[in-house]
């Protein structure tokens, strides 16, 4: 029989001074702090046990297997499942080996979010709670995420998060104190930058698209182009007057828009809805010509008239002066909102989308032509019930119809310079908006410089909405000057016939024409 020799790892030496097989030299050797990995032989309610490969097995007590909670041990390991563990104690009171699942995996989840944090990398962990001011995220560590961070847009209602996995960015890390601090929206604004880029190399101005609502504001409505914004100018919306872009939109309604214009730089799209729609004035300039008689609805009355829809989208002007035979103080007199009219096309500009009619020159028994769009009549041949009662003595005295148009003539001058004051105090509101929107862009450069990546944002979102009311502003302005300058031409006309009225002779007791 072959004698042993004392061999390290092998044989050992005995109490007894003889020798013995080294069976502790079988077992790994394991440190405290060290992550070894195992099997799960036992789960319990208090307890589950884990076979290392050591002498005994190792325990996990409930309170260390995971980060959430008052957790269930049969939820979150089973028998037979391979796990990692880190090691707390080699031998406890009772000569256990103590073991915790959720430091192994906060030690590995710690590495993995540290190499995330220096690359810019996302991170992807699962909402477990919700707490004041935000979200827990389960990283393996427990990763905060601000409610102003969960969105780009602010989230009213956090718990519908609970459960779901999401994408972060980690922008605060502190060992520590074990805490971390992560942002949704920097995922969602990198990937939108994506989307953005992509949108504005596949779009051109003139292009078709479709699009949902996803904002209405007074100045027009904006449009989700598959994750970009554009803009519906109120002017782009229709054809008719549009009060307020709710008359016609609402939020989430798909529109199909027109691309009028893309601001590449600024990554800005100018959209039009009108543009999809068939332009009314089109069948205005194929049906209608100057002295036809054609059916309306006054839309609004005014100090200098009223304006008449002739079709859905194409209202012109009736001045005062076309109202009827005898001066009219008050166009209200005469007309009313609402009212169906037949009147007579003085003029029609297509180039500036303008119609000057008459109600006075519309012979009685004058039948209009059909409606260009082919829709039902709006009325009958008004009966104005005019009578000799209904003009003054003096409607055929020249001297009269002058100081008529003269009066007429003033009125209009007082309502340009009050258009034209308008124009100016509109245009000065523009130059400010324009001024706040560079300042605030300029904050948001210097917080971004300054790393403050949340103020930047709202700065620069700031920046865009006061630049886009300059816009708004300078467009007003741009269009009461048109008013004015529409209305001091028609003043110098008006005040150049009371002229040429002035010098003619009175005709004396001629009965007046109707």
């Amino acid at each position: 029989m072959e004698v042993p020799v004392l061999e390290d790892g092998v044989w050992i030496t005995g109490p007894d001074g003889e020798l013995v097989p080294d069976y502790d030299a079988t077992f790994p050797t394991i440190n405290e702090g060290e992550v070894v990995h195992g099997t799960v032989v036992r789960v319990d309610k208090d307890e589950v046990l884990v076979d290392i490969g050591y002498k005994s097995e190792g325990v996990i007590p409930v309170s260390e297997l995971s980060i959430r909670r008052s957790v269930n041990p049969a939820d979150e390991v089973s028998v037979g499942e391979e796990i990692d563990a880190l090691v707390m104690q080699k031998e406890d009171a009772e000569g256990r080996l103590i073991l915790s699942k959720k430091r192994a995996r906060f030690e590995l989840a710690w590495k993995a979010i540290e190499a995330a944090a220096e690359s810019g990398e996302a991170v992807t962990g699962r909402v477990i709670e919700v707490v004041k001011g935000g979200l827990i995220l389960d990283l393996g560590v427990r990763g905060f995420l601000p409610a102003s961070l969960v969105d780009i847009r602010r989230v009213q209602d956090l718990d519908e998060f609970t459960g779901k996995e999401l994408r972060c960015k980690v922008i605060e890390l502190n060992r520590s104190r074990n805490n971390v601090v992560l942002s949704r929206r920097a995922v969602l604004e990198d990937e939108r930058k994506e989307m953005r880029q992509a949108i504005l190399d596949r779009l051109n101005p003139g292009d078709v698209v479709d699009g949902q609502i996803s904002n209405i504001v007074d100045f027009g409505a904006f449009v989700d182009l598959d994750g970009m914004d554009g803009l519906i100018h109120i002017s782009e919306l229709s054809w008719s007057h549009v009060n307020h872009p709710s008359e016609v939109l609402e939020i989430g309604q798909t529109v199909k828009v027109k691309v009028l214009d893309i601001d590449r730089e600024r990554q800005r799209i100018s959209l039009g809805l009108k543009q999809t729609q068939s332009d009314p004035w089109q069948q205005v300039l194929e049906h209608y010509h100057e002295d036809d008689v054609v059916e309306g609805r006054v839309t609004k009355v005014v100090t200098f008239g009223a304006f008449v829809e002739i079709l859905p989208g194409v209202e012109g002007l009736v001045h005062i002066s076309e109202l009827a035979q005898h001066h009219v103080e008050n166009p209200r007199e005469v007309v009313s909102q609402g009212d169906p009219v037949n009147v007579l096309i003085l003029e029609i500009d297509g180039d500036r989308r303008r119609l000057s009619l008459s109600l006075k020159r519309v012979e009685e028994g004058a039948q209009p032509l059909p409606r260009a769009d082919g829709a039902e009549s709006v009325h009958a041949t008004p009966n104005l019930q005019l009578s000799e009662d209904a003009f003054p003595a003096s409607a055929g005295d020249p001297a009269e119809e002058a100081r008529i148009l003269d009066d007429e003539a003033a009125s209009l001058a007082e309502d340009a310079t009050e258009a034209d004051e308008i124009a100016t105090e509109l245009a000065a509101e523009a130059v400010v908006a324009e001024a706040v929107a560079e300042e605030l862009a300029e904050e948001a450069l210097e917080a971004e410089a300054a790393g403050d990546e949340v103020a930047a944002t709202e700065l620069a979102g700031q920046a865009l909405a006061a630049d886009a009311t300059a816009v708004e502003l300078a467009e007003e302005a741009i269009a009461a000057e048109a008013v004015a300058e529409e209305l001091a031409e028609e003043a110098i006309v008006d005040a150049s016939d009371a002229e040429e009225l002035a010098g003619e002779e009175p005709v004396g007791d001629e009965e007046p024409t109707a």
